[in-house]
């Protein structure tokens, strides 16, 4: 099992980065080292005694250096109002890395990132972590749904965008950019990895499939512990049971699985 650590880690920096999406810079020099892109923490926030579980967020970037460890949230309720309160200096209890990861992408293959929404955070590590230039299809509602894209763009990374309004990139849904790119037929061993709305991560597999290909996808669901013990995340995935699937923890076997592995509803 790799390995994970508890830390009290102090905040350096939380600002607004557009609309309700926030980011927070902690300072992290013994989790910041050992994340995977894709893997999550778990954050224990303060003055927030009556909410004893902890928060699932995926980690968006680190500077093991530096001992950096960044964060991107929504602000949708009650935990994420108050985290977007907090100050410079503020500690917070983290616990992590958690979760599967997704698998490094190999220099003879070519990576594609498929994000949606808030899916562009969680895959942003990997991107940029790849030893060859990813292409890196972000999607959302409308634009201000469409997230670190300026990011993205400084990477040595192809970037496409779409959008279903039409507001920004291509009018559109994410996936048609990835059938248009996979239909070219010139990629060397592409490699796709996702992460996105359920709808989108279905079509991603579909495509995957289509194309002789498998993806590799990370599935958001409520992680209560975080640690295996609830079973609150559990999703279904193919099994060699008399059902022909069996439950899998996201926050264990996951959040990344393979594309073939899914039983979607």
């Amino acid at each position: 099992m790799a390995e994970k650590r508890q830390e009290k880690s102090l905040i350096r920096n939380n600002r607004r980065l557009q609309g309700d999406y926030c980011q927070v810079d902690l300072e992290s020099p013994g989790i910041a080292p050992l994340v995977a892109p894709g893997q999550f923490v778990h954050v224990k926030m303060p003055n927030l005694e009556h909410r004893i579980l902890r928060r699932p967020f995926s980690v968006y970037d680190t500077d093991p250096k530096d001992g950096r460890l960044s964060i991107v949230y929504k602000v949708i309720g009650l935990g994420t109002a108050h985290l977007a309160t907090l100050k410079p200096g503020t500690e917070l209890d983290l616990l992590g890395p958690l979760g599967v990861g997704f698998t490094p992408p190999r220099p003879e293959q070519t990576p594609i990132v498929v994000a949606g929404g808030y899916g562009c955070a969680a895959t942003y590590l990997l991107a940029r972590q790849s030893p060859v230039p990813a292409y890196c299809l972000l999607g959302g509602r409308s634009a201000d749904d469409l997230l670190l894209v300026e990011e993205f763009k400084q990477l040595d990374a192809q970037v496409e965008l779409a959008t279903d309004d039409g507001s920004r990139g291509r009018r559109g849904l994410v996936t048609e950019l990835l059938e248009e790119l996979l239909a070219r037929g010139d990629l060397r061993n592409p490699q796709i990895y996702a992460c996105g709305p359920v709808g989108m991560l279905k079509a991603v597999g579909r495509i995957a499939h289509q194309s002789g290909l498998v993806a590799e996808i990370s599935l958001d669901h409520a992680m209560c512990c975080g640690v295996g013990a609830c079973f609150a995340c559990v999703v279904k995935v193919k099994a060699d049971t008399p059902a022909g699937w069996d439950y899998a923890r996201t926050c264990v076997e996951g959040p990344v699985f393979r594309s073939d592995q899914a039983v979607w509803e």
